[in-house]
């Protein structure tokens, strides 16, 4: 086994899914304590854990990415 392959086994893998703001608007304004300021329509992203916990929301499909890379998770996009 070479090292690549050994640091990505050591990862934990998560998930990075599209959904609706008005699907998660409840959540969030619980969360913050204050209103929320996407439109309903508006199409955000949910990083997932490998249970299906979301770990957090993003504006931008790549900036979850490198936000999972960052915390050294192997991210997966699900549809």
């Amino acid at each position: 086994m070479n090292q690549q392959t050994i640091e990505k086994q050591d990862r934990r893998v998560c998930y990075v899914r599209e959904v609706f703001a008005k699907d998660v608007r409840e959540d969030i304004e619980r969360e913050l304590e204050s209103k929320y300021a996407f439109e309903d329509d508006s199409v955000l992203w949910a990083l997932h854990a490998d249970d299906g916990s979301r770990i957090a929301l993003m504006s931008d499909r790549e900036i979850a990415f490198a936000a999972a890379r960052q915390h050294e998770m192997m991210p997966h996009s699900v549809h």
